[in-house]
């Protein structure tokens, strides 16, 4: 495990590998690619790191949800409409355990005040995969949420691919 809110650019990857692997739209192929990317990162960087790519990208969703409603006349208050939307859909995961509901209300909750999601999880000591399982379900819902926003299926996973793909293309 990395510190201070750094996680290893693989494992946020293969966290955003997890949301395909949720996601509908994705194709078979596709979907058995971020499966075995998953499985790879997992195998080189452990799952808490994955685990920690994931809480990264709640965190990041989240403040890009709430920056890109600046202004709105619709806009969604993180604390009374979209922390409350995502969490009330979490049943809807029949394998959601609702014994970790309080910590990814609270990595949302950190998300919403600008705080780094990672160093606020990590202070709490390691991620268990029951939990880990449930911010897989919240990154999916805010991916989600995005796209009903946009008005376009499959908005943000162009775009979080773009930005992966940029990534790989800036030399080191």
């Amino acid at each position: 495990m990395t510190n201070d809110g750094v996680v290893v650019d693989e494992a946020i990857r293969a966290a955003w590998d997890s949301y395909r692997v949720l996601e509908k739209r994705t194709s078979a192929k596709e979907r058995r690619q971020a499966q075995l990317r998953v499985e790879a990162a997992v195998d080189a960087y452990g799952r808490e790191e994955v685990s920690r790519g994931t809480v990264f990208l709640v965190g990041v969703l989240t403040g890009y949800l709430i920056a890109e409603q600046d202004g709105g006349e619709d806009r969604l208050d993180p604390l009374s409409d979209l922390i409350p939307a995502v969490i009330r859909k979490l049943p809807a995961f029949e394998m959601a355990d609702p014994a970790q509901v309080p910590m990814v209300t609270g990595v949302l909750m950190a998300a919403a005040m600008g705080m780094d999601t990672v160093a606020w999880r990590d202070g709490f000591g390691r991620i268990p995969p029951e939990e880990a399982l449930v911010h897989s379900f919240v990154l999916w819902l805010l991916a989600d949420l995005f796209d009903s926003m946009a008005e376009r299926p499959g908005t943000i996973d162009r775009l979080v691919r773009a930005t992966f793909d940029s990534m790989a293309a800036e030399p080191s």
